[in-house]
C-alpha cells in the first residue's frame, strides 16, 4: 500500500486529528484495546481518588457546588 505525502498547505483541526488517530487505533488494535485501557484508567483513578469518590457517592454521585455561605474569604458588610 503506497502512502501519499501529506500536503503541507492543508491543515486539520486538533479535533479532526484526534478523531483520525482514534479511528486508526481502533482499526489496528480493536475494541478490546479500548476496553482494557478504560478499565486500567478507572482502576487508577479509584486508587488515586478513593476518598474523594467515596465523598461524591455520599452526596448522591456528583460533586456538589458550594453555596455562597460556604465560601471563605471576604465578609460582606451590611449597609
Amino acid at each position: 500500500m503506497k502512502r501519499r505525502k501529506p500536503d503541507v498547505t492543508t491543515q486539520i483541526s486538533v479535533q479532526e486529528a484526534g478523531r483520525r488517530g482514534g479511528q486508526s487505533t481502533l482499526r489496528n488494535r480493536g475494541t478490546e484495546f479500548f476496553r482494557e485501557i478504560g478499565r486500567r484508567g478507572g482502576r487508577r483513578t479509584a486508587e488515586l481518588y478513593r476518598g474523594l469518590l467515596s465523598e461524591f457517592g455520599k452526596r448522591g454521585g456528583r460533586p456538589r457546588r458550594p453555596v455562597l455561605s460556604e465560601y471563605v474569604g471576604e465578609e460582606t458588610s451590611k449597609r
